[in-house]
């Protein structure tokens, strides 16, 4: 089958000719209808979170079950699905409480093993792991799912739990970032969406955002949002993932706010100096997010089906295979205008 390999960090993903994945017993392989370029790939590629090589990346996918495993109990050939990014082993004790998304056993598409930048992809546990797509929703609107909207939904609905009239600051407007700027509108919150590029800017704005603070080097980005908010954001949200970006988000909360960490911090970036002193006085929450488990995408797909979501919005560019390569290089310089979607 064709596929996107890379065979060093940083080298350029390239089109080949791999073998077909196997069956496992209790999984499916899957035919790529769509797949999203994300900034996690991004990572990967680069090395910051080293996967075997050579590699297929891609985590972000949906399409139509084509093979079955022999132990599988609810899912048939021709089934339309979407997979988490995190799968649990399905037997686990966080597995059979649902939540598949921190199971110590569990396998990534296109991290622990070849992902969805190609024809087909394996997925173990389907019982535990697959999502069934509505009709309704179709195959790059659940690709866009994937990681990015997931992740802010988690984010924003479970561990924020932004309410009506809410205060929501957003550090970052890449895919996560402007995902929740989304979700927290539509839920009614007050969304401050700060970011460094005026384009990415402009686009909270359309998205709902109620105000925008320009990001920069000499700028106290906490103090802006405090002053914006009133005192402070109800819930705040690193959806970029760097340390200076974690300590503002966590200075621009309010007392008794709400941190949430999105954005990847790895290797000398994973330990911020965040200010625990306040976080004590204030009485502060700190989250971090890692998915949403499959048991949990049913309510956000009603949501997208009504209408109150729109996930599609958010994709910038459809393209083809043979430009996924370049689509995922071209992360090492953010354009902020979009999630780019591979459609086979």
């Amino acid at each position: 089958m064709k596929a996107v390999m890379y065979e060093a960090f940083g080298a350029l993903p390239v089109v080949a000719d791999v073998p077909e994945p196997e069956c496992p017993d209790d999984g499916v392989v899957i035919a790529v209808g769509a797949t999203g370029v994300c900034r996690s790939d991004w990572h990967a590629w680069k090395g910051h979170d080293p996967v075997p090589l050579p590699h297929v990346p891609g985590h972000e996918l949906a399409g139509t079950v084509a093979a079955v495993g022999r132990r599988v109990r609810h899912w048939s050939r021709g089934d339309r699905v979407t997979v988490p990014f995190v799968c649990g082993c399905g037997r686990c004790p966080w597995c059979e409480a649902g939540e598949a998304q921190v199971c110590p056993a569990q396998t990534q598409p296109g991290f622990t093993g070849p992902g969805s930048f190609a024809e087909r992809v394996a997925i173990h546990a389907a019982d535990t792991n697959l999502v069934r797509l509505p009709e309704s929703v179709d195959l790059v609107t659940a690709a866009s799912l994937g990681c990015r909207f997931a992740t802010a939904y988690r984010a924003v609905v479970t561990h924020g739990r932004v309410g009506p009239g809410d205060w929501l600051a957003v550090h970052g407007c890449g895919g996560v970032g402007l995902s929740a700027v989304m979700i927290g509108a539509a839920l009614g919150g007050r969304v401050v969406a700060v970011d460094v590029t005026a384009g990415a800017r402009e686009r909270a704005l359309s998205l709902g955002a109620d105000a925008v603070v320009a990001a920069g080097s000499n700028r106290d980005v906490a103090a802006a949002v405090r002053d914006l908010t009133g005192g402070g954001a109800h819930v705040s949200v690193d959806a970029f993932g760097s340390p200076e970006v974690a300590v503002a988000s966590v200075r621009s909360l309010r007392r008794r706010g709400r941190h949430v960490q999105a954005g990847l911090l790895l290797g000398a970036s994973s330990t911020p100096p965040l200010p625990m002193d306040l976080v004590v006085s204030q009485e502060l929450e700190l989250y971090g997010t890692h998915g949403m488990p499959a048991r949990d995408y049913p309510a956000l797909l009603r949501l997208i089906e009504d209408g109150t979501l729109r996930p599609g919005d958010l994709v910038g560019r459809v393209i083809g295979l043979d430009d996924a390569g370049a689509a995922l290089a071209a992360m090492d310089h953010p354009s902020g205008t979009g999630m780019t979607v591979i459609r086979l």
